[in-house]
């Protein structure tokens, strides 16, 4: 789920980096394009919480087998072999090093760059405490001795004592710029995001674009006082210093300054150029039709769904057996099994499902009767499907060839993902597997498929199909 979600980000912000880059990034809407610089990035990450009940109805239907989880019957895992308890254990103590590992690794990086950012800020501090303070009505002018160097932090513009008279009067006019336009308050967000989203990289390219419009905003400001000519020379004229601190803005920017230059030659941008902005409404449709049609859990069975469903499984299969639990642990386990039954476990539900327009294929929730195994038909409601998924459970692991593992050269902990469906006529149809290795599926395959005629479901009184998806555990000895 989390994977899921900050890739959609990822996917999304470079669709609206890639919009800028080569439709308006050489647009002179400065003002337009800083609002757009300051909006997509935000925009990124609300649209996959964003669901639209009309682009859902509007999509095609896709393949039953890709449908929501609520079409699926997740039945308990199967561990294989004498030794369940101990992998179970094994298990859960896997997932939370697993668990722990990725979020010690999250909060380093997190807290390396809210490090380099407080690095910045003293650097900024120290540059303050060295310079000459000037009040002025709504800001301060901080001249820094022995230097060339020019950039403004919110309402405090910095200022090197060794520029001449000239420098300082045109610097000081488009410093002002930023600093009436709050420039340093659109830095700040991304320093933020940086600090939250250090492993994304677009976030700090989305800095350095907004950097350079900063920049084009105050020169274009500036020349209409000073003039285009008296401007180009001071720019080309200017060497410098900087600070090279990533949420000021900076006049002397090497790197800038070709690109400022250019922009002042270019002609205004006609008012047609505006219309460019409506990429942003087939861009914006389509990200939304994506996250209204795409569920939070596909039955895809593709690597990242595999690993999402193996966990939770193993975290309910280890609630059930372990024992003497702290009451930090059982605290703990208690909220991962509520995650469990709100991701895996389909709950009977009043009205009917949207997935109900496939036909005969009915989802788990709104089947009257649940298939039965040989043996368990007397049974209804719960009794029916705990008998069941025991039959399944117990069928496969007195079939299922655990000697493969080590042969494969397999070790620790391995797992197996069936996918099948049991028809109307009870027959079981329609198996798909995915684990670690081809000869691993091909074995799960032939041993699901060589399940016993069932008592198939019944909706309304009608024999219907129900698809089911069994997680398969066993352990290696090393």
């Amino acid at each position: 789920m989390i994977t899921q979600y900050i890739l959609e980000i990822i996917v999304f912000q470079l669709a609206f980096l890639l919009i800028y880059e080569f439709w308006l990034q050489k647009e002179t809407f400065f003002n337009l394009n800083r609002i757009y610089l300051l909006a997509t990035p935000i925009l990124s990450f609300l649209i996959p919480f964003i669901r639209i009940e009309g682009l859902q109805k509007s999509a095609p239907a896709v393949a039953f087998q890709e449908i929501s989880a609520n079409t699926t019957y997740w039945l308990p895992e199967v561990f294989i072999g004498k030794q369940a308890g101990t992998a179970q254990n094994d298990i859960l103590m896997n997932f939370e090093n697993h668990l722990n590992w990725w979020l010690v690794i999250y909060l380093c990086g997190s807290l390396i760059a809210l490090g380099v950012f407080i690095f910045k800020l003293n650097r900024l501090f120290k540059v303050s405490r060295k310079s000459i303070c000037i009040s002025k009505s709504h800001y301060r002018i901080y001249q820094i001795p022995r230097s060339r160097a020019a950039f403004t932090f919110f309402n405090w513009l910095y200022i090197g004592e060794a520029l001449s008279e000239t420098e300082r009067e045109q610097i000081m006019l488009h410093e002002l710029v930023h600093l009436d336009h709050k420039h340093t308050a659109d830095l700040l967000i991304f320093e933020l995001l940086k600090i939250l989203f250090w492993f994304n990289p677009l976030i700090y390219l989305f800095q350095s674009k907004l950097a350079t419009l900063h920049e084009f905003i105050a020169d274009e400001s500036t020349v209409k006082t000073s003039g285009k000519k008296q401007y180009f020379e001071q720019l080309l004229n200017s060497t410098f210093g900087t600070s090279n601190i990533s949420f000021t803005n900076q006049f002397f920017s090497h790197s800038l300054i070709k690109k400022r230059i250019i922009m002042l030659q270019k002609h205004k941008s006609s008012q047609l150029s505006k219309f460019k902005f409506l990429l942003l409404v087939p861009a914006l449709l389509l990200m939304l039709t994506y996250v209204s049609c795409s569920e939070d859990q596909n039955m895809g069975i593709d690597e990242q769904e595999m690993s999402l469903s193996n966990q939770i499984v193993d975290l309910k299969a280890a609630i059930q057996n372990k024992e003497n639990l702290t009451q930090e642990e059982f605290d703990l386990l208690k909220s991962l099994q509520k995650d469990y039954m709100k991701k895996v476990e389909v709950i009977e539900v009043s009205g009917k499902s949207k997935a109900q327009v496939y036909k005969d294929k009915i989802p788990f929730a709104v089947v009257d009767l649940a298939p039965a195994f040989p043996g368990c038909e007397q049974w209804v409601d719960d009794p029916r499907k705990n008998c069941t998924s025991s039959k399944i459970a117990e069928f496969v692991n007195e079939n299922f060839d655990t000697s493969l593992g080590k042969k494969l050269g397999l070790t620790g902990i391995n797992r197996v993902i069936v996918q099948f469906r049991i028809d109307e006529t009870g027959k079981i149809v329609d198996v798909k597997a995915r684990a670690p290795k081809p000869e691993l599926e091909e074995e799960a395959i032939r041993v699901v498929s060589s399940l016993p005629q069932m008592t198939p479901g019944e909706q309304n009184g009608q024999p219907v199909s129900v698809m089911y998806s069994l997680p398969i555990a066993f352990k290696v000895a090393e």
